[in-house]
């Protein structure tokens, strides 16, 4: 049986008076890939805020459900007063309200979606829409997809600077400037008090977030929403913390071959085999790891095993976890493909939706199949912490969608072999990298 379509709908709606000149917009995304699916935006003439978000939250429920009616929508809003009606947590008293919280709760079955609130600054594509909706009201039309420039303006304010790289092997460097990035981009101020430095024994033991003053709690009322942002708000519990080691060296390693797995399935090397044994007396050395899963390629398989070995467990294999096929580049370098396939290649790197030659697996496809992977596996090992030993892909496929970096991160990656990144995911659907390409072990 096919899986539901997952959307995430983002909205929002502005008066520019309160009330006065009133507009709204809403887009749907694709939430393993960010890609833009569907844009609504209106001038609704003289309303309040409150109207004007809960005419958009309408508008991108029903984009969502003309793409697939059985999809499962996750909403994401600024207004508190929106989300937390519509959660069911506040009571709506306002007559301008009832009828348009009643008409946006019949459009999907409530079971199938849910609602978060954001911040302001994470609401960008939709707060655009609403402006440009209201710009065109005032020259006396209505707003028009050709005209919009929402879509590229909210894709350049999700994209994260690369940070800076440590020296090799610096693992708590990387890990801060990558809390650096994330609190840039969420609005966080980086001189506000965070969650203490953490050595690299540390990164990915089992933690909870601890409550902070940074969103007050209104009193009396009801509780809020949980924070946007890992570490502050409410105890969202253990997370899952998925450790994920990429495999140890093969012959094609050092020469930089494409290997997928569409090739030959090639074996550890003796190298490989020695940072295999390397990564597995870490992993005990600070152990945390309760389960391992495995791709079912060989070289992970083999990588996994050792560290199973030491540590005294079983390993799964996961399908979902193994490295993309490379068609025809299989086994080949970079330049050997740039001088057969050069149109090929170019395309690839330019968008990821491309293929690599002769029925490869795009990056597009690989996304929403380790998404899916990663759904699978956050509900069968939730508040554990899981070894996911696996191919550079899919970690850096698995560390882009956590930072909410667009899909030409996957090119501004460093991961060698036998490194180690973990991200941790909690309840509230937010996940916090906490460690990237970690050699420290193989020095």
């Amino acid at each position: 049986m096919q899986r539901p379509a997952r959307f995430v709908v983002e909205a929002d709606g502005g008066s520019r008076g309160n009330p006065g000149p009133a507009g709204y917009g809403a887009v749907v995304l694709d939430p393993a890939t960010g890609e833009t699916l569907a844009e609504r935006a209106e001038y609704i003439g003289v309303a309040t805020n409150n109207v004007a978000e809960y005419k958009g939250l309408i508008a991108g429920l029903k984009a969502a459900r003309e793409l697939s009616p059985d999809a499962v929508v996750q909403v994401r809003m600024d207004s508190k007063l929106v989300v937390e009606q519509m959660s069911g947590r506040w009571k709506i008293k306002h007559p301008d309200m009832k009828p348009l919280a009643a008409e946006a709760a019949k459009i999907l079955p409530r079971a199938q979606v849910t609602y978060e609130w954001i911040p302001r600054e994470r609401n960008k594509h939709a707060d655009r829409l609403a402006n440009e909706a209201m710009d065109a009201g005032k020259r006396g039309k209505q707003w028009e997809p050709s005209a919009s420039s929402a879509a590229l303006d909210a894709s350049a304010a999700r994209a994260l600077a690369t940070p800076p790289a440590g020296p090799p092997g610096d693992a708590a460097k990387g890990a801060a400037a990558v809390r650096a990035a994330l609190a840039t981009a969420s609005g966080t101020s980086a001189t506000a008090p965070a969650r203490e430095e953490a050595g690299a024994d540390t990164l990915f033991a089992e933690h909870s977030p601890t409550a902070s003053g940074h969103i007050p709690a209104p009193a009396p009322g009801p509780a809020p929403a949980p924070s946007a942002t890992p570490g502050w708000g409410p105890d969202m519990g253990t997370p899952a913390t998925f450790v994920l080691l990429r495999h140890g060296e093969t012959a094609l390693t050092p020469q930089k071959r494409f290997s997928g797995s569409g090739g030959t399935d090639p074996e550890l090397s003796a190298a490989g085999r020695r940072q295999a044994s390397a990564v597995a007396e870490a992993l005990a050395a600070r152990g945390t790891v309760q389960t391992i899963v495995s791709s079912p390629l060989r070289r992970c398989r083999e990588t996994a095993q050792a560290v199973a070995d030491r540590l005294g467990l079983t390993v799964t294999v996961e399908e979902g976890l193994r490295e993309v096929d490379f068609g025809a580049w299989e086994g080949l370098t970079f330049a050997e493909v740039r001088e057969r396939f050069p149109d090929d290649l170019q395309a690839w790197l330019d968008s990821p939706k491309a293929a690599p030659t002769g029925g490869g697996e795009s990056f597009t496809a690989a996304t929403r199949r380790i998404s899916a992977t990663r759904e699978r596996l956050l509900a069968a090992h939730a508040g554990r912490t899981v070894l996911l030993v696996t191919h550079v892909t899919p970690v850096k496929i698995l560390v882009r969608l956590a930072l909410g970096a667009p899909p030409e991160a996957l090119f501004k990656m460093e991961l060698s072999a036998a490194s180690l990144s973990a991200v941790a995911y909690y309840a509230d659907g937010n996940a916090s990298v906490r460690l990237l390409n970690d050699t420290s072990h193989l020095r």
